[in-house]
């Protein structure tokens, strides 16, 4: 029984400790508990600070992404400008090509092949028919030369012939100019 005995004083010992210190006790339990609100309260405010901090890089990491998307885009932008001030200078130089070979067909097309050619045939067909006239004209040409020196021998000869015949032409006209101014010389 000591033991209970013993039980029984610390019991009491227990009691009148708790009657001292059951006020502070008290305190120190709410305290406990307030501090335990507090903290709850704390773990929340964090919490949702830790949420808004997590939206927050989150968008902070959309910005940078925005943001490095922008200078990429304006970069782009720039070398796209560069390459169409390049294609403007190449269209321009172009359309002047063009307007040169435009004016070169337009000048080819003057001179038509068909046409040419068609002109050309017929121009060979006119240049043999004139080389066939030239040709007979050439013949009948050697042939009066030939009819002319012919007939300027017959007329040579005439003349030598005429001029045999002549003398004795003048010798009669001579005798008759003779007596007819005789003649006249009578009369």
């Amino acid at each position: 029984m000591l033991t209970a005995s013993k039980l029984e004083k610390i019991i009491e010992l227990e009691d009148s400790l708790r009657s001292q210190y059951q006020d502070q006790l008290d305190a120190k339990s709410a305290e406990i508990e307030l501090g335990i609100k507090k903290q709850q309260e704390q773990q929340t405010v964090i919490e949702k600070q830790l949420a808004q901090l997590t939206a927050v890089a989150a968008e902070g990491t959309a910005s940078k992404r925005t943001e490095q998307l922008n200078r990429e885009l304006t970069h782009r932008c720039e070398k796209l400008e560069v390459e169409i001030v390049t294609q403007k200078k190449r269209i321009k130089g172009l359309q002047k090509d063009l307007a040169e070979d435009r004016a070169e067909i337009k000048v080819l097309k003057q001179y038509d092949a068909a046409a040419m050619k068609k002109n050309l045939d017929a121009s060979k067909k006119k240049l043999a028919e004139k080389t066939a006239a030239n040709e007979m004209l050439q013949k009948s040409s050697s042939k009066a030369k030939a009819e002319n020196a012919k007939l300027q021998q017959k007329i040579t000869e005439l003349e030598t012939r005429l001029a045999a015949l002549e003398p004795e032409e003048d010798k009669e006209e001579g005798e008759e100019v003779k007596e007819g101014k005789e003649a006249s010389a009578a009369a």
